[in-house]
């Protein structure tokens, strides 16, 4: 069983670094971007199952990433994180394709736990990525 991939984008680099040690504890195998342009080049070249992006970067709006992402990658599972706790960004994200938001501070127990349950749901959806 392979490791699950997650590519976390986001301008803040403590965030990055905090993050990827989080999900690499709990057994993840993780990319970091800290602008959208290099998170979609990442999501290009390279398989994830999950990403998590930030809402506000300093080249485009996370919810423009967001969409560009979706449709590189329908299946890959993304979650927007967002200190702005604004529904109207909310609603758009879901509506472009974001699987779940989380606020900012992240707390690390829910950022976990939605992680798992939109991993656990994307295995049940069964995309086989690997016949791409």
């Amino acid at each position: 069983m392979s490791l699950k991939r997650i590519l976390i984008v986001d301008d803040d680099t403590a965030i990055l670094d905090s993050t990827k040690q989080i999900l690499e504890f709990e057994g993840y195998e993780v990319e970091i971007a800290a602008t959208a342009g290099e998170g979609l080049a990442k999501i290009e070249n390279e398989f994830f199952n999950l990403a998590l992006f930030d809402i506000k970067l300093p080249d485009m709006e996370g919810t423009e990433l967001l969409e560009k992402a979706h449709k590189l990658r329908p299946g890959m599972k993304k979650i927007m994180v967002t200190g702005y706790a604004s529904l109207e960004n909310s609603v758009f994200s879901l509506n472009a394709g974001a699987d779940a938001y989380i606020m900012k501070p992240v707390n690390p127990r829910d950022l976990l736990e939605k992680i798992k349950e939109k991993l656990d749901e994307q295995e049940k959806e069964g995309h086989h990525h690997h016949h791409h």
